[in-house]
Protein backbone atom coordinates (compact mmCIF):
# COMPACT_ATOMS: atom_id res chain seq x y z
CA UNK A 1 0.00 0.00 0.00
CA UNK A 2 1.50 3.35 -0.35
CA UNK A 3 0.61 6.44 0.75
CA UNK A 4 2.39 10.21 -0.01
CA UNK A 5 2.57 10.92 4.13
CA UNK A 6 5.17 10.83 6.27
CA UNK A 7 4.17 8.45 8.82
CA UNK A 8 5.34 5.75 11.60
CA UNK A 9 4.57 3.37 8.82
CA UNK A 10 6.39 4.59 6.11
CA UNK A 11 9.01 2.45 5.71
CA UNK A 12 6.70 -0.34 5.08
CA UNK A 13 5.52 1.51 2.05
CA UNK A 14 6.25 2.86 -1.19
CA UNK A 15 5.29 5.65 -3.05
CA UNK A 16 3.28 5.69 -6.83
CA UNK A 17 6.42 7.67 -8.17
CA UNK A 18 8.59 5.21 -7.11
CA UNK A 19 7.48 2.71 -9.26
CA UNK A 20 9.00 1.66 -12.69
CA UNK A 21 5.86 1.32 -14.16
CA UNK A 22 6.37 -1.06 -16.87
CA UNK A 23 7.87 -3.75 -15.13
CA UNK A 24 4.85 -2.80 -12.39
CA UNK A 25 2.78 -4.07 -15.22
CA UNK A 26 4.69 -6.50 -17.09
CA UNK A 27 5.39 -8.58 -13.73
CA UNK A 28 1.90 -7.71 -12.18
CA UNK A 29 -0.12 -8.85 -15.07
CA UNK A 30 1.55 -12.18 -14.52
CA UNK A 31 1.39 -12.61 -10.58
CA UNK A 32 -2.26 -11.85 -11.08
CA UNK A 33 -3.14 -14.20 -14.00
CA UNK A 34 -1.77 -17.01 -11.69
CA UNK A 35 -3.81 -15.72 -8.66
CA UNK A 36 -6.45 -15.44 -11.01
CA UNK A 37 -6.00 -19.26 -12.41
CA UNK A 38 -5.74 -20.26 -8.69
CA UNK A 39 -8.58 -19.04 -7.21
CA UNK A 40 -11.24 -18.85 -10.42
CA UNK A 41 -13.24 -22.49 -9.63
CA UNK A 42 -14.26 -20.42 -6.38
CA UNK A 43 -16.40 -17.37 -8.23
CA UNK A 44 -18.43 -20.14 -10.58
CA UNK A 45 -19.26 -21.77 -7.77
CA UNK A 46 -20.10 -18.59 -5.90
CA UNK A 47 -22.12 -17.67 -9.03
CA UNK A 48 -23.75 -21.04 -9.42
CA UNK A 49 -25.37 -20.74 -5.98
CA UNK A 50 -26.35 -17.11 -6.52
CA UNK A 51 -28.37 -18.13 -9.12
CA UNK A 52 -30.09 -21.52 -8.19
CA UNK A 53 -33.46 -22.20 -8.51
CA UNK A 54 -35.65 -23.64 -5.53
CA UNK A 55 -36.09 -26.83 -7.19
CA UNK A 56 -32.18 -26.88 -8.05
CA UNK A 57 -31.06 -30.28 -7.08
CA UNK A 58 -27.23 -28.56 -6.41
CA UNK A 59 -28.03 -25.75 -3.58
CA UNK A 60 -24.53 -25.88 -1.39
CA UNK A 61 -20.76 -25.56 -2.35
CA UNK A 62 -19.71 -29.24 -2.40
CA UNK A 63 -23.09 -30.61 -4.45
CA UNK A 64 -21.78 -27.61 -7.62
CA UNK A 65 -18.39 -28.96 -7.86
CA UNK A 66 -19.35 -32.76 -7.45
CA UNK A 67 -21.65 -31.71 -10.37
CA UNK A 68 -19.20 -29.84 -12.32
CA UNK A 69 -16.58 -32.56 -12.27
CA UNK A 70 -18.74 -35.25 -12.89
CA UNK A 71 -20.32 -33.32 -16.05
CA UNK A 72 -17.31 -31.43 -17.45
CA UNK A 73 -14.41 -32.55 -15.19
CA UNK A 74 -11.60 -29.78 -13.66
CA UNK A 75 -12.49 -27.67 -17.26
CA UNK A 76 -15.89 -27.22 -15.85
CA UNK A 77 -14.72 -25.13 -12.87
CA UNK A 78 -13.02 -22.97 -15.08
CA UNK A 79 -16.05 -22.18 -17.15
CA UNK A 80 -15.80 -18.54 -18.99
CA UNK A 81 -12.24 -18.25 -17.51
CA UNK A 82 -11.06 -17.09 -21.27
CA UNK A 83 -13.54 -14.52 -21.19
CA UNK A 84 -12.18 -13.16 -17.71
CA UNK A 85 -8.80 -13.35 -18.25
CA UNK A 86 -8.63 -11.35 -21.55
CA UNK A 87 -10.58 -8.62 -20.33
CA UNK A 88 -8.87 -8.52 -16.45
CA UNK A 89 -5.41 -7.18 -18.10
CA UNK A 90 -6.76 -3.91 -19.03
CA UNK A 91 -9.53 -3.58 -16.29
CA UNK A 92 -6.56 -4.43 -13.66
CA UNK A 93 -4.33 -1.86 -15.34
CA UNK A 94 -7.38 1.05 -14.94
CA UNK A 95 -7.92 0.08 -11.53
CA UNK A 96 -3.86 0.03 -10.41
CA UNK A 97 -3.43 3.18 -12.12
CA UNK A 98 -6.18 4.94 -10.52
CA UNK A 99 -6.22 3.28 -7.21
CA UNK A 100 -2.70 4.95 -6.80
CA UNK A 101 -2.92 7.72 -8.20
CA UNK A 102 -6.15 8.54 -6.21
CA UNK A 103 -4.71 7.37 -2.80
CA UNK A 104 -2.01 9.86 -3.12
CA UNK A 105 -4.20 12.44 -4.18
CA UNK A 106 -6.33 12.06 -0.89
CA UNK A 107 -3.80 11.55 1.44
CA UNK A 108 -2.28 15.35 0.41
CA UNK A 109 -5.97 16.71 0.54
CA UNK A 110 -6.97 14.76 4.34
CA UNK A 111 -3.37 16.15 5.69
CA UNK A 112 -4.58 19.37 6.69
CA UNK A 113 -7.94 17.89 8.83
CA UNK A 114 -4.96 16.44 11.41
CA UNK A 115 -6.81 12.96 11.46
CA UNK A 116 -5.17 9.87 13.56
CA UNK A 117 -3.46 7.83 11.16
CA UNK A 118 -5.97 4.88 11.18
CA UNK A 119 -8.68 7.38 9.87
CA UNK A 120 -6.46 8.93 7.19
CA UNK A 121 -5.68 5.72 6.25
CA UNK A 122 -8.79 4.63 6.29
CA UNK A 123 -10.22 7.16 4.48
CA UNK A 124 -7.94 7.52 1.71
CA UNK A 125 -7.95 3.91 0.90
CA UNK A 126 -11.98 4.19 0.48
CA UNK A 127 -11.72 7.01 -1.63
CA UNK A 128 -9.65 5.86 -3.78
CA UNK A 129 -11.07 2.31 -3.95
CA UNK A 130 -14.12 3.73 -5.22
CA UNK A 131 -12.84 5.79 -7.54
CA UNK A 132 -10.95 2.94 -9.10
CA UNK A 133 -13.69 0.95 -8.86
CA UNK A 134 -15.70 2.91 -11.11
CA UNK A 135 -13.48 3.75 -13.36
CA UNK A 136 -12.66 -0.31 -14.11
CA UNK A 137 -16.54 -0.84 -14.45
CA UNK A 138 -16.69 0.48 -18.03
CA UNK A 139 -14.28 -2.74 -18.67
CA UNK A 140 -15.11 -5.12 -16.44
CA UNK A 141 -19.24 -5.18 -16.20
CA UNK A 142 -19.20 -6.66 -19.73
CA UNK A 143 -16.84 -9.40 -19.15
CA UNK A 144 -18.49 -10.09 -15.91
CA UNK A 145 -22.15 -10.50 -18.11
CA UNK A 146 -20.28 -12.66 -20.38
CA UNK A 147 -18.74 -14.75 -17.91
CA UNK A 148 -21.18 -15.53 -15.52
CA UNK A 149 -23.33 -16.66 -18.57
CA UNK A 150 -20.81 -19.11 -19.66
CA UNK A 151 -20.36 -19.60 -15.47
CA UNK A 152 -24.19 -21.06 -15.45
CA UNK A 153 -24.59 -22.58 -18.89
CA UNK A 154 -26.47 -25.65 -18.17
CA UNK A 155 -27.56 -25.10 -15.04
CA UNK A 156 -30.67 -24.44 -13.34
CA UNK A 157 -31.89 -24.11 -17.03
CA UNK A 158 -29.94 -21.65 -18.31
CA UNK A 159 -29.21 -21.43 -22.11
CA UNK A 160 -25.93 -23.13 -23.32
CA UNK A 161 -23.13 -21.36 -25.47
CA UNK A 162 -20.43 -22.34 -27.63
CA UNK A 163 -17.92 -19.65 -26.19
CA UNK A 164 -17.60 -16.15 -25.02
CA UNK A 165 -17.98 -14.62 -28.40
CA UNK A 166 -21.51 -16.44 -29.27
CA UNK A 167 -22.39 -15.09 -25.63
CA UNK A 168 -21.71 -11.18 -26.71
CA UNK A 169 -23.20 -12.05 -30.30
CA UNK A 170 -26.63 -13.30 -28.96
CA UNK A 171 -26.75 -10.65 -26.16
CA UNK A 172 -25.87 -8.25 -28.61
CA UNK A 173 -28.87 -8.94 -31.05
CA UNK A 174 -31.66 -9.10 -28.30
CA UNK A 175 -30.60 -6.19 -26.66
CA UNK A 176 -28.30 -4.68 -28.18
CA UNK A 177 -24.58 -2.77 -26.69
CA UNK A 178 -26.46 -1.83 -23.73
CA UNK A 179 -27.29 -5.68 -22.89
CA UNK A 180 -23.64 -5.89 -22.47
CA UNK A 181 -23.73 -3.52 -19.37
CA UNK A 182 -26.55 -5.21 -17.42
CA UNK A 183 -26.76 -4.61 -13.97
CA UNK A 184 -23.71 -1.58 -14.48
CA UNK A 185 -25.92 0.13 -11.72
CA UNK A 186 -25.92 -2.24 -9.24
CA UNK A 187 -22.17 -3.19 -10.55
CA UNK A 188 -21.09 0.19 -9.66
CA UNK A 189 -23.32 0.22 -6.69
CA UNK A 190 -21.90 -3.49 -5.21
CA UNK A 191 -18.09 -3.38 -6.57
CA UNK A 192 -17.57 0.38 -5.68
CA UNK A 193 -18.81 0.22 -2.49
CA UNK A 194 -17.07 -2.81 -2.14
CA UNK A 195 -13.92 -1.84 -2.91
CA UNK A 196 -14.11 1.13 -0.81
CA UNK A 197 -14.74 -1.00 2.60
CA UNK A 198 -12.09 -3.55 1.50
CA UNK A 199 -9.46 -0.87 1.28
CA UNK A 200 -10.90 1.22 4.17
CA UNK A 201 -10.47 -1.59 6.21
CA UNK A 202 -6.82 -2.90 4.61
CA UNK A 203 -5.94 0.55 5.09
CA UNK A 204 -6.66 1.02 9.25
CA UNK A 205 -6.55 -2.74 10.13
CA UNK A 206 -3.14 -2.61 9.42
CA UNK A 207 -2.32 0.22 11.04
CA UNK A 208 -4.19 -0.98 14.05
CA UNK A 209 -2.83 -4.47 13.84
CA UNK A 210 1.11 -2.54 13.85
CA UNK A 211 -0.15 -0.35 16.36
CA UNK A 212 -1.26 -3.76 18.73
CA UNK A 213 2.08 -5.13 18.07
CA UNK A 214 4.12 -2.29 18.58
CA UNK A 215 6.14 -1.96 15.79
CA UNK A 216 5.28 0.77 14.47
CA UNK A 217 8.16 2.68 15.39
CA UNK A 218 11.09 0.42 16.20
CA UNK A 219 12.80 0.92 12.69
CA UNK A 220 12.03 -0.97 9.91
CA UNK A 221 10.32 -3.91 10.37
CA UNK A 222 11.28 -7.20 9.27
CA UNK A 223 10.04 -8.72 5.69
CA UNK A 224 8.18 -11.36 7.45
CA UNK A 225 6.15 -9.23 10.00
CA UNK A 226 4.83 -6.99 7.40
CA UNK A 227 3.96 -9.63 4.99
CA UNK A 228 2.22 -11.12 7.90
CA UNK A 229 0.96 -7.68 8.99
CA UNK A 230 -0.39 -7.14 5.19
CA UNK A 231 -1.93 -10.53 5.57
CA UNK A 232 -4.17 -9.63 8.32
CA UNK A 233 -5.00 -6.80 7.06
CA UNK A 234 -5.76 -8.50 3.66
CA UNK A 235 -8.68 -11.28 5.71
CA UNK A 236 -10.33 -8.54 7.71
CA UNK A 237 -10.71 -6.45 4.54
CA UNK A 238 -12.52 -9.06 2.66
CA UNK A 239 -14.52 -10.47 5.53
CA UNK A 240 -15.65 -7.09 6.48
CA UNK A 241 -16.19 -6.36 2.31
CA UNK A 242 -17.98 -9.49 1.81
CA UNK A 243 -20.72 -9.35 4.77
CA UNK A 244 -21.47 -5.82 3.48
CA UNK A 245 -21.43 -6.36 -0.09
CA UNK A 246 -22.97 -9.49 -0.93
CA UNK A 247 -26.80 -9.00 -0.92
CA UNK A 248 -26.30 -6.68 -3.88
CA UNK A 249 -23.91 -8.76 -5.91
CA UNK A 250 -26.66 -12.04 -5.36
CA UNK A 251 -29.44 -9.47 -6.60
CA UNK A 252 -26.89 -8.30 -9.57
CA UNK A 253 -25.70 -12.12 -10.91
CA UNK A 254 -29.11 -12.76 -11.12
CA UNK A 255 -30.08 -9.96 -12.99
CA UNK A 256 -26.83 -10.15 -15.68
CA UNK A 257 -27.68 -14.18 -15.81
CA UNK A 258 -31.16 -14.09 -17.10
CA UNK A 259 -31.96 -14.57 -20.57
CA UNK A 260 -34.35 -11.92 -22.75
CA UNK A 261 -37.12 -13.78 -22.43
CA UNK A 262 -36.97 -13.45 -18.33
CA UNK A 263 -36.07 -9.75 -18.04
CA UNK A 264 -37.09 -8.74 -14.73
CA UNK A 265 -36.56 -6.02 -12.40
CA UNK A 266 -34.04 -5.12 -9.09
CA UNK A 267 -37.51 -5.46 -6.92
CA UNK A 268 -38.70 -8.51 -8.58
CA UNK A 269 -35.11 -10.32 -7.98
CA UNK A 270 -35.48 -9.26 -4.43
CA UNK A 271 -38.66 -10.83 -3.89
CA UNK A 272 -38.10 -14.09 -5.87
CA UNK A 273 -35.05 -14.56 -3.63
CA UNK A 274 -37.48 -13.70 -0.61
CA UNK A 275 -39.81 -15.80 -1.34
CA UNK A 276 -37.63 -18.75 -2.11
CA UNK A 277 -35.51 -18.70 0.61
CA UNK A 278 -36.48 -15.86 3.21
CA UNK A 279 -34.04 -12.91 4.23
CA UNK A 280 -31.18 -15.67 4.08
CA UNK A 281 -31.52 -15.87 0.29
CA UNK A 282 -30.02 -12.22 -0.15
CA UNK A 283 -26.88 -13.90 1.16
CA UNK A 284 -26.74 -17.05 -0.89
CA UNK A 285 -23.13 -18.02 -2.11
CA UNK A 286 -22.45 -15.97 0.97
CA UNK A 287 -19.69 -18.87 1.81
CA UNK A 288 -18.01 -19.22 -1.28
CA UNK A 289 -17.79 -15.18 -1.75
CA UNK A 290 -16.59 -14.72 1.71
CA UNK A 291 -13.92 -17.33 1.33
CA UNK A 292 -13.14 -16.31 -2.53
CA UNK A 293 -12.66 -11.91 -1.13
CA UNK A 294 -10.79 -12.97 1.86
CA UNK A 295 -8.67 -15.50 -0.10
CA UNK A 296 -8.43 -13.61 -3.24
CA UNK A 297 -7.96 -10.10 -1.51
CA UNK A 298 -4.67 -11.50 0.75
CA UNK A 299 -3.47 -13.18 -2.19
CA UNK A 300 -3.51 -9.96 -4.10
CA UNK A 301 -2.88 -7.63 -1.42
CA UNK A 302 0.22 -9.76 -1.05
CA UNK A 303 1.33 -10.25 -4.67
CA UNK A 304 0.51 -6.50 -5.15
CA UNK A 305 3.45 -5.40 -1.93
CA UNK A 306 5.99 -7.72 -3.19
CA UNK A 307 5.00 -6.36 -7.03
CA UNK A 308 5.48 -2.74 -5.53
CA UNK A 309 8.72 -3.94 -3.52
CA UNK A 310 10.06 -5.81 -6.95
CA UNK A 311 9.56 -2.73 -9.08
CA UNK A 312 10.11 0.09 -6.75
CA UNK A 313 13.17 2.54 -8.43
CA UNK A 314 16.59 2.20 -7.33
CA UNK A 315 17.65 5.42 -5.28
Amino acid sequence: MSSSSTNSFGQTEINWDKLDKTKFYGVGAGLFTGITVALYPVSVVKTRLQVASRDTVERNAFSVVKGLLKTDGIPGLYKGFGTVITGAIPARIIFLTALETTKVAAFRMLEPFKLSETSQAALANGVAGMTSSLFAQSVFVPIDVVSQKLMVQGYSGHTKYSGGLDVARKVIKSDGVRGLYRGFGLSVMTYSPSSAVWWASYGSSQRFIWRYLGNGKEGTPSVQNIVLVQAGGGIIAGATASCITTPLDTIKTRLQVMGHEKRSSVKQVVKDLIKEDGWKGLYRGLGPRFFSMSAWGTSMILAYEYLKRLCAKDE
